[in-house]
């Protein structure tokens, strides 16, 4: 699993001949969010195997190392699930745009051998993560889960400990079920955990629920199925048990009747009796002006990258368990790709 989550997928330099090697490479290199990243590797997989002189890197280091790298200008572009605040776009050097990739869900994981179906409500995931319920028999579990033996074991919470847009979307969805985490704890990619043991990347959460009987985490839902990893299903803001699901995303992304001119967008709890309630979107962050990279090769296969993302790469989201990005959407994202300009010139016609 982790050589997944640390994708490094180096080009191939052969011709058709085979006689000969390409001279120039292109280096391209992204460092950021751990959520997206079994679809990232699986994109650069496949554009490098038809694409012989890029070479592309992506870091899944977490969101928060994502923010830092395209802020400092270290990486070409960074990638993020929590969308950066205010202050850090006006920290920036320059204008940064928020590129939706793709969306998906998270779920809560959890170590109890017995019990093969649970399920959980925001409220009593909020209970949990601000240490008000500590066992699993906790009636207001039980009352969850009717006929089903929750033994009376401690609750161990598990949390990330880097900056991370899956803690992003996580507690934005707790921000809307409970008004304590709202104005306790807060919604961002790093906060302070009223309880818990934290874990660096996805592996990290999944290490402690795994070899700790009892715990509990979130990981995003390719994570979860990669790993064999059980997880609850959720009670959602229309009442509707719901499984994690690309559906269940869809549904959600329905409800967002206009997209915001930056992009930058929450759909965690939406209405509708199909909507998964633990979703988000997945962004790619890049300048709007790529000038400062002074090399516009790279700056062109870094476009071309991108758009092939936006376009033939939809194709391989739900094969991973991530919905594509809707028409309208999609459209929406055309659109910004074209004011990314070079010494003055838009690099996609």
């Amino acid at each position: 699993m982790r050589l997944l989550y640390q994708v490094s997928v180096l080009s191939m330099l052969v011709l058709a001949s085979g006689s000969s090697v390409r001279a120039e490479n292109i280096s391209i290199q992204g460092v950021g969010a751990t959520f997206p990243a079994p679809l990232y590797a699986k994109w650069i997989f496949q554009y490098n195997s038809t694409h012989a002189n890029v070479k592309l890197d992506y870091q899944a280091l977490g969101s928060g190392a994502g923010i830092k790298q395209i802020t400092e200008r270290i990486a070409q572009f960074g990638g993020t699930d929590g969308p950066m605040t205010d202050e850090q776009l006006k920290d920036a050097p320059a204008k940064i745009l928020h590129i939706p990739m793709v969306a998906g869900p998270e779920v809560m994981v959890y170590n109890l051998p017995d019990i093969k179906e649970l399920k959980l409500s925001g409220e009593a995931v909020a209970e949990i993560y601000l240490g008000r319920i500590t066992k699993w028999n906790d009636p207001k579990l039980t009352a969850l889960n009717p006929g089903v033996n929750l033994p009376e074991k401690d609750i161990v919470v598990a949390h990330r400990s880097d900056g991370s847009g899956t803690t992003w979307i996580f507690t934005n969805f707790l921000c809307k079920v409970s008004p304590d985490w709202k104005n306790r704890v807060k919604n961002a990619t790093s906060v302070k955990w009223p309880i818990g043991i934290g874990g660096k990347g996805n592996d990290g959460v999944a290490k402690v629920v795994q070899t700790t009987e009892g715990g509990i985490g979130y990981v995003e839902l390719a994570y979860a199925e990669q790993s064999h990893l059980q997880y609850a299903s959720q009670i959602n803001k229309a009442g509707k048990v719901v499984r994690a699901s690309i559906d269940g995303v869809v549904a959600a992304q329905k409800y967002i009747t206009e997209f915001p001119d930056d992009m930058r967008v929450s759909i965690t709890d939406e209405p509708g009796d199909d909507s998964y309630p633990i979703s988000g979107y997945t962004y790619l962050l890049i300048y709007q002006d790529l000038s400062y990279l002074k090399n516009k090769d790279q700056v062109t296969e870094l476009m071309n990258y991108v758009n092939w993302c936006v376009h033939e790469g939809q194709e391989m989201a739900k094969e991973l368990n991530f919905a594509p990005l809707p028409d309208e959407v999609q459209k929406k994202v055309e659109a910004e790709l074209k004011t990314v300009v070079f010494d003055g010139q838009p690099v996609l016609k």
